[in-house]
């Protein structure tokens, strides 16, 4: 579930939150570890972006806009939720979640925003978790990796892949930011 075609215009992120913590120093995919955590529960103010990633920029500036018009603040990194896989459809058809943690009282907003854009509650879930560091230009040897980890350790995904952007995202340059990757799993034994 490579989604190196979906970071080609990652920094369409202008709007990117800085947020404090670094992510790993390593610089090949083989050396960067992979562990399993809980997410906390959070809020996120989202929409849905359809159609290839270059255009990604002015859907997230409207849900920035838009939210904090309304006093949806950001308290966290920009993610990507991807819905598909960038290899089974076309780009115009690519469908991402974007996201960002807001304060818990935004929670009051639901169902105000207008259309597709909204506020959730998102429960702690189990994640394997692993990061793009900066200076690697592609993540598909990353994605690749972590799905095999995630079957070789006897879990199955229960969900499509998240990005957390890191980096301020400035830069039209992907191999320049730093990411977090998760994907919601479940052990084996726990799938049915």
């Amino acid at each position: 579930m490579a989604r190196e075609k979906y970071h080609a215009a990652g920094g369409a992120l202008l709007l990117a939150v800085v947020v404090a913590g670094g992510i790993l120093a390593a610089s090949k995919p083989e050396e960067i570890p992979i562990k399993v955590r809980k997410t906390p529960e959070q809020v996120v103010l989202y929409t849905i972006h359809r159609g290839p990633l270059e255009k990604v920029g002015s859907t997230i500036a409207e849900l920035m806009t838009t939210g904090m018009q309304k006093g949806a603040y950001p308290s966290g990194p920009i993610s990507f939720m991807y819905l598909n896989d960038s290899k089974a459809v076309s780009s115009e058809h690519w469908l991402i979640e974007i996201r960002v943690t807001v304060a818990q009282e935004t929670l009051s907003l639901a169902g105000t925003l207008g259309k597709f854009m909204d506020v959730k509650k998102l429960a702690g879930v189990e994640v394997a978790v692993t990061g793009k560091p900066e200076g690697l230009a592609s993540s598909e040897p990353i994605y690749r990796r972590l799905y095999t980890w995630i079957f070789e350790n006897g879990y199955l995904p229960t969900e499509g892949p998240s990005e957390a952007f890191l980096t301020n995202a400035e830069t039209q340059d992907y191999s320049r930011m730093k990411t977090e990757i998760t994907v919601p799993l479940r052990k084996v034994s726990q799938a049915r």
